[in-house]
């Protein structure tokens, strides 16, 4: 990956932070430039001048985003700007004992985004903290295949590969049966 990866943390405990953190450290390490930003005090303008995101966001209470994501959520649904220029990732933690709620946060995200004209790149990691997998060992390995995945110049995915049709791994599929 050439161009900047900007990873937005939505967390209430702190689970997602470390998750960001893990990832950064792992494509990092690979060469990536990695900013890792907490939501708090974030609005639209996040994503105005386009590029890549990661989403990293838990779920809390009945379904929603953490409180430190709300006025970004907030912002961007009332502005509705066009996000055509930006490609994004989620990873989504949750507990599938909540049932129809399960990872709502970053499928709020992926929804919100999409609406707004951004093009996810792969599918959406769903980490269930019922799964006896840490997020924080799941995410890294996870991320570096959504960065071949984003289409982005230097990565082996090709642009028709990165509309969310391309492939997952054994564990995403696991997770989303």
């Amino acid at each position: 990956m050439r161009s900047p990866l900007t990873i937005l943390v939505a967390t209430m405990t702190g689970t997602a932070e470390m998750v960001a953190q893990e990832v950064q450290q792992v494509l990092e390490a690979r060469g990536a430039e990695v900013e890792l930003r907490m939501m708090d005090g974030l609005d639209a303008g996040a994503f105005g001048a386009g590029g890549f995101f990661l989403v990293c966001t838990s779920t809390y209470g009945f379904g929603n985003v953490p409180d430190n994501a709300q006025e970004l959520i907030d912002s961007l649904e009332a502005s509705r700007p066009d996000l055509s220029n930006v490609v994004y990732g989620v990873i989504a933690l949750g507990d599938r004992t909540y049932g129809d709620t399960f990872c709502h946060g970053g499928t709020r995200f992926d929804q919100l985004l999409s609406s707004l004209g951004a093009r996810r790149a792969g599918e959406m990691l769903q980490h269930d903290a019922s799964s006896g997998e840490l997020p924080e060992e799941v995410a890294p390995a996870w991320a570096l295949d959504w960065v071949q995945q984003t289409g982005e110049p230097g990565s082996d995915a090709s642009a028709a590969d990165a509309g969310g049709s391309g492939q997952s791994s054994q564990s995403d599929r696991e997770r989303s049966e």
